[in-house]
Order: structure tokens, then sequence, then C-alpha cells
């Protein structure tokens, strides 16, 4: 799926509806996204499109060499059900 793109922000959008997002903020002195917000209008529930939008931050963190703070309660679900996945990406305090 081709979402749209914004800083801090990727998101599929209908018309003026936001049908589903991932927001994520910079911290770690630029190092880190904290993914703060995953959003998935019910109407898209169960397609998989929450884990294309962590996709879509991760692959913009390998990107430019950052890691990944799990904050929202779907992306912390994400990390704990499949570590070997995330471990490299997952930010370690």
């Amino acid at each position: 799926m081709d979402f749209q793109h914004e800083p801090g922000r990727y998101f599929l959008q209908d018309n003026d509806k936001t049908l589903a997002e991932i927001i994520y903020t910079t911290i770690n002195n630029g190092q880190t996204y904290s993914v703060n917000a995953t959003r998935v209008d019910p109407s898209l529930r169960g397609q998989g499109i929450a884990a294309q939008l962590l996709d879509a931050v991760i692959n913009e963190a390998q990107t430019n060499h950052m890691t990944i703070k799990a904050v929202c309660p779907y992306v912390k679900k994400a990390f704990a059900q499949k570590p070997a996945k995330y471990q490299e990406i997952e930010y370690k305090p």
C-alpha cells in the first residue's frame, strides 16, 4: 500500500478523512524515532495496515541509521511478539 508521508507521520487518506496513520517524533539527539500512536479506521482493521505503517517507519529509520522506541501499544506489542525481527532496530537506553 502506498502511504502519504510528511515529517513525523505516514498516513492513508480518503478525501479529507484520515483512515490510518502512524505518528512519530525524533528523540535521543536525532538518533531515534519515538512511535507515539498508530490508528487504523475500523473499516480497515484486520488487513495488516498497522503493520505496513510500522514497516514504513522502520524502513525510514534503517535508511537514516536510527533506532525506534516503541511508545504506542501497537508497536510495543509488535516488538514483544517478534523480538528477533525488531531487536536490531529497537532503541535500548
